[in-house]
């Protein structure tokens, strides 16, 4: 399905963006994780929000959500892989999906945590961030889901489904995972292994497997979208919050400091209006020639 606009990151950047796009009759489609799994969620008061002393950050998040799928924005749940530009705009992997849009809005929130040893140098020879995407490749084999999104013990349910012999790392075991499969708490954890992953290191002790399936709210923007450029760790862009590549606008905590609320907001607004006004000139620029 293909869109005028993707925006990846369903916090109040992404929303605002959504919002602003839809006042300008654009098509919109919202990838991100479940709002749960957004940290300004899990706040219990928000007192530096304009207008709104008081307020939670679950009830702030459930009216931006509300307030842009009022005006028609579509919303699909579940991380953004990657992002590859296209003659004509973008695709982006969406778990084992695709979806199609002319321009692109990043508002993907900071990366929270580094990579964990090894992990880089495993990736595609048994670490994947995809368990629908890969995991009939382990069919029958051991694997590891590391849980780290509230998406997680569903997928790690599938692969158990799939008949993959599963072990959910986490801090807590959630109550949605499937009592058959194994639970065990780790903190520390390396990815190891002599090409392909053999194993996952959990606080010192090796869990033995084929794959380990990390499972994070979201990919961190380098790795989203390749030849973006960055500053001071955050995605570089201009005062109409566009980035190094044409078509690709960001906005909030990835762009930089401060970490706000309100700042988050009103990048969006600009984003939003500005991937609009960059269609309807390039559209125009198509029909001239």
């Amino acid at each position: 399905m293909r869109y005028d606009i993707i925006v990846i990151g369903g916090g109040p950047a992404g929303l605002s963006a959504a919002l602003q796009a839809r006042t300008r009759n654009k098509r919109v489609l919202v990838v991100g994780a479940r709002t749960e799994d957004i940290p300004l969620w899990k706040a219990g008061q928000v007192d530096n929000y304009l207008g709104m002393p008081g307020v939670s950050g679950r009830e702030l998040l459930e009216r931006f959500e509300a307030h842009a799928a009022a005006l028609g924005m579509e919303r699909m749940y579940g991380r953004a892989l990657n992002a590859m530009p296209v003659e004509d705009g973008f695709l982006v992997s969406v778990g084992s999906e695709v979806v199609e849009g002319d321009a692109l809005i990043l508002a993907t929130g900071t990366a929270h945590g580094a990579k964990y040893p090894g992990e880089a140098e495993h990736l595609g020879m048994g670490v994947s961030y995809c368990a629908t995407c890969d995991g009939m490749f382990y069919r029958g084999r051991d694997v590891v889901v590391v849980g780290q999104s509230a998406e997680a013990p569903e997928e790690a349910n599938y692969l158990h489904g799939l008949g993959c012999k599963v072990t959910y790392v986490a801090k807590t075991r959630p109550d949605t995972l499937d009592e058959a499969i194994p639970f065990r708490r780790g903190v520390k954890l390396e990815v190891v292994g002599e090409g392909n992953v053999s194993a996952l290191r959990v606080d010192g002790e090796e869990i033995p497997c084929a794959c380990v399936f990390l499972l994070r709210p979201s990919v961190a923007p380098g790795e989203l979208l390749p030849g973006l450029e960055f500053r001071d760790g955050y995605i570089a862009v201009d005062r109409n919050m566009a980035t190094s590549i044409p078509g690709v606008f960001a906005a909030g905590d990835c762009t930089g400091l401060p970490l706000q609320i309100s700042k988050a907001v009103g990048e969006g607004l600009i984003a939003g209006h500005r991937a609009a006004e960059y269609l309807d000139r390039t559209r125009e620029a198509g029909r001239n020639v």
